[in-house]
């Protein structure tokens, strides 16, 4: 990896998402030596990315080069790389591009898509937690609407422009809320020759509320806004399978789809050498005291959605949130320097700051620790939070101004097919 030798103590985050870069940042002065390691060279706003699939945002406005965040730290070393394996015997990270000895290592690889061991819905449906998986989307929507134009096969037609998102989660409430928008204020101008009135937009949830974690009154709310835009909620029903073209659930109800996008869940990505029963529990996420050290080591810690801590109010770990990997990489940066001068460490407490879900323009749902509150108020609320949270002034004033835009002439200027996906699926 060419990382240079050094007298200092070597500390090597993997993962450069909310939590290894806030700790990233909170090493970035002391007298270590951090490597980050990432497949990207970029940072994802990950809250975001459903307005990259629905072309609200290009890409380069909710990602930040890692190089540039820690620019002027000395000390720090950025590598981009596939972590393979940890070698917990040995203090040694495998990748494909070499191994590196660490004094003290922090897996926060974070989150990837929870199919549930269903091969074909993984197969055949679309996922949203990557940049590369939104422009996939957002293509694979623009696509179908184009293809529509094309066929005189109703049922072809239909089946193109019927979308399924399974998941009534922040994720799945958010990309159903955007869609009806661009069915409603969109579609109409792109396509005058093409009855858009079809389109629908089925949003499926297992349980019997959306937005599952927040109050009552917001997931009562989030789905009365969301029928008012005219999207289908259907609760206590779950996808069981889906071929490409139908998705079959636990009723005989089947929904003919073209595109059906996967929100139904979240796992950790757990690296090879950590991932036996005895370090990961539920949801594949790797089990850490109260120090985020992980069990069975001194030297070796997992924070961000990767990392389980349970507490007694949070009995299967904290949310799979910005806001725990931010807290977690701000308080392990202290004790991990807290441990080199030999002191004791604090263990970990989660101050929950609330948690909040758009539906589209004017609609929002905030739940706050004494405050709950939904409409326009919660609406500019959450875009003052999400824009305060994102990395650098040039994304937060491109944002602003998008928003701004959008807002003001009802529009969506992004919705550009870049880079064709389905037919790069006929290619391979």
């Amino acid at each position: 990896m060419n990382i240079p030798k050094t007298s200092n103590p070597r500390i090597v985050i993997i993962g450069g998402g909310f939590a290894g870069v806030a700790l990233a940042k909170k090493l970035s002065k002391q007298e270590v030596q951090v490597v980050l390691l990432d497949r990207n060279n970029y940072h994802t706003f990950q809250p975001l990315l459903y307005q990259v699939s629905t072309g609200g945002l290009e890409p380069d406005s909710i990602a930040y080069p890692i190089r540039k965040i820690l620019k002027d730290f000395p000390n720090f070393y950025f590598r981009l790389a596939n972590v393979e394996e940890i070698d917990t015997v040995k203090n040694k990270v495998r990748t494909d591009i070499g191994h590196l000895k660490f004094d003290y290592l922090i897996v926060a690889s974070g989150s990837t898509t929870n199919y549930f061991g269903n091969s074909e819905i993984e197969k055949h449906s679309m996922a949203m937690k990557t940049i590369p998986q939104s422009l996939d989307l957002r293509s694979l929507i623009l696509e179908n609407f184009e293809e529509a134009l094309l066929t005189s096969d109703l049922n072809e037609r239909n089946a193109l422009m019927n979308f399924v998102i399974v998941g009534g989660g922040p994720t799945g409430v958010e990309l159903a809320g955007a869609l009806a928008e661009i069915k409603k204020g969109i579609l109409p101008k792109d396509y005058p020759d093409l009855d858009t009135r079809m389109a629908q937009i089925n949003l499926i949830q297992s349980s019997d509320c959306l937005l599952k974690g927040m109050s009552a009154k917001a997931s009562e709310k989030a789905e009365d806004f969301l029928e008012k835009l005219g999207v289908i909620v259907w609760k206590n029903l779950r996808v069981t399978n889906y071929d490409g073209k139908t998705a079959t659930t636990n009723t005989d109800l089947t929904f003919k789809t073209e595109t059906l996008v996967w929100a139904a869940g979240v796992e950790g990505a757990v690296i090879k050498g950590l991932d036996s029963e005895y370090f990961v529990t539920r949801g594949n996420r790797i089990l850490v005291n109260e120090f985020n050290q992980i069990k069975g080591f001194e030297n070796i810690f997992a924070i961000g959605d990767i990392a389980c801590l349970c507490t007694e109010e949070f009995p299967n770990g904290f949310p799979m949130m910005a806001q725990p990997a931010i807290q977690q990489g701000n308080q392990l940066g202290d004790n991990l320097l807290r441990l080199l001068e030999e002191k004791p460490m604090k263990p970990f407490v989660y101050k929950d700051k609330g948690t909040m879900a758009t539906i589209g323009r004017n609609k929002a749902v905030v739940d706050l620790k004494n405050f709950k509150f939904q409409g326009v108020f919660a609406w500019f609320v959450w875009m003052f939070v999400h824009l305060f949270f994102l990395i650098g002034f040039r994304n937060r004033m491109v944002v602003f101004v998008n928003w701004l835009y959008n807002y003001v002439r009802f529009d969506r200027e992004a919705r550009l097919i870049i880079r064709p996906f389905k037919k790069r699926l006929k290619e391979n």
